[in-house]
């Protein structure tokens, strides 16, 4: 019962960042949808072939964007597995939450070197 209590706080903390920063609308009793943004692309698994050693170049230049939170494989053009990519996706919404914008945290997820397979 204490994870569906914790899932519907969250829910409910997540409309609240929504409605604050003009995504989201309550009016009447209704929830509209006020701007959204989708990008289609074919493939989009990056691969930076002799370029992972400016990684930090990179980072640096994304955490600049303020509302940008980069999260999962493709989020952060490394490669995670479905559990690191979701930890990456916690770490943002407690972000948004906590009404920060400091992505140290979801920078350094699955980035202990023990954890990785050797070439």
């Amino acid at each position: 019962m204490k994870e569906k209590k914790r899932d519907w706080a969250i829910s409910a903390g997540f409309l609240g960042v929504l409605l604050t920063a003009y995504v989201i609308n309550y009016r009447f009793g209704f929830l509209e949808i006020l701007d959204f943004h989708i990008e289609k692309v074919k493939k989009a698994y990056p691969a930076y072939f002799g370029t992972y050693d400016r990684m930090g170049e990179l980072t640096a230049w994304l955490n600049k964007i303020e509302n940008l939170f980069c999260i999962g494989r493709n989020g952060q053009h490394r490669y995670n597995n479905m559990d690191h990519s979701m930890m990456t996706a916690f770490c943002a919404v407690d972000l948004l939450l906590a009404g920060s914008a400091d992505k140290e945290h979801i920078w350094s997820v699955n980035t202990e070197k023990a954890y990785h397979e050797k070439k």
